[in-house]
């Protein structure tokens, strides 16, 4: 399908403050966008306006930041936004049956309600002026389980049925929804969990207690390079194509892992796939 230019060429991206968030800012600036980014952290606020941008507070579990933001970029977006990046996201580690309610609660609050309610703001805009587009960063887990990851997976599965259901809603009114399916990317990502999510774990004397210490260990340990890691360059790549290409993608798989997450759901039957992905168990 062909979509209308984006003629206001303006773009609030969530999820600035390093990764992927960042490596977009930089590269649609570099194109001509008009980029307002948004963090949570105030350092990373500051950064941010060190490198010339105008960025915006942003805690995404809190429905009131996120109507004083979008509010704050309409301003700063003439009234006209052109397109948004709900790129703003964590991974709350551990098994389900150790996930207290208000961990899983948050998760959802940031990864899936904070992502819709700020989408909310932004749709009517985009019908009126007849173009936008929304991108929306999911994950391979969006697509396959992982043990020790499930409320994160699901949060990521919401993300696309989310994204497949607002894309048919909006057929017809120039704006256009992409999914995009990182992969492993070279970011902050684990040990941001390391930080955060371990702490909100309720299973002390949990089966998986051991697997735990093992998965913090490795999230706090120097990255190296692999060949199935991709850096936050390569995603950013994707959303621009997502957001000035006439024909944008629906799904955007990004690494060799995405790609073959996505073949693996299509094709082979659920029991394979358990078997696969339960190796995470074996510690």
């Amino acid at each position: 399908m062909i979509f209308p230019r984006v003629e206001s060429r303006s773009v609030l991206i969530t999820g600035c403050s390093t990764g992927i968030g960042l490596a977009t800012a930089r590269l649609l600036r570099e194109r001509g966008w008009r980029v307002i980014p948004t963090a949570r952290k105030p350092a990373h606020l500051d950064q941010l306006r060190a490198e010339g941008f105008s960025p915006i507070a942003l805690d995404m579990a809190d429905s009131g930041a996120v109507g004083a933001a979008a509010d704050a970029a309409l301003q700063l977006a003439d009234g006209r936004p052109g397109a948004l990046v709900n790129n703003a996201g964590y991974g709350q580690p551990g098994a389900l049956e150790d996930l207290s309610r208000a961990a899983m609660r948050h998760q959802f609050e940031v990864n899936v309600l904070g992502l819709q309610d700020l989408t909310n703001r932004f749709i009517p805009l985009f019908r009126r002026q007849g173009f936008g587009r929304i991108v929306n960063i999911s994950s391979v887990l969006g697509r396959i389980p992982l043990p020790l990851m499930g409320i994160y997976v699901a949060s990521k599965y919401a993300v696309e049925g989310l994204s497949d259901t607002l894309r048919v809603e909006l057929r017809g009114s120039g704006v256009a929804v992409a999914i995009v399916e990182p992969g492993p990317i070279a970011t902050d990502f684990g040990p941001t969990a390391a930080a955060y999510g371990w702490k909100h774990l309720t299973g002390a004397q949990s089966p998986f207690a051991e697997l735990y210490r093992k998965m913090a260990a490795g999230e706090r340990a120097p990255k190296t390079r692999d060949r199935f890691t991709a850096p936050p360059a390569a995603v950013a790549e994707k959303i621009r194509h997502a957001l000035e290409s006439p024909r944008p993608r629906r799904r955007y798989p990004v690494t060799p892992v995405a790609w073959a997450g996505a073949l693996l759901r299509r094709l082979a039957p659920d029991a394979l796939v358990d078997r696969l992905v339960s190796g995470r168990l074996a510690g």
